[in-house]
């Protein structure tokens, strides 16, 4: 994975992205059954700034790589869904990386 270009910086802003959206749903109950809002509150915060980053990085990545209306509504969407950034990354961002690195 080359972290140098913008669609490397996108994968790792996708893997985060998905880690911290799993992290919330185990911090819900921890706030609603054992009252216990702060693990939610830091890890929803965090979710925030690496979703608004993922975004970002799509519109930047888009921009460079001239996706289709396709290709660019799901890679939005992915942000939407639990594990859905990990499924963009496999089936959209790897193989444009490994498309452009040859």
């Amino acid at each position: 994975m080359n972290f140098k270009s913008a669609l490397g910086i996108l994968r790792i802003f996708a893997i985060v992205e998905g880690i911290s959206y799993l992290a919330l749903g185990l911090t819900m109950p921890l706030k609603y059954w054992y009252d216990m809002p702060t693990p939610n509150k830091i890890i929803g915060m965090l979710h925030g700034v690496f979703f608004i980053g993922y975004c970002i990085m799509v519109y930047v990545v888009n921009q460079e790589q001239k996706w289709s209306l396709k290709t660019q509504f799901w890679a939005y969407i992915a942000s939407l869904i639990p594990t859905g950034t990990f499924i963009a990354d496999a089936k959209i961002f790897k193989p444009a990386q490994q498309k452009i690195n040859g």
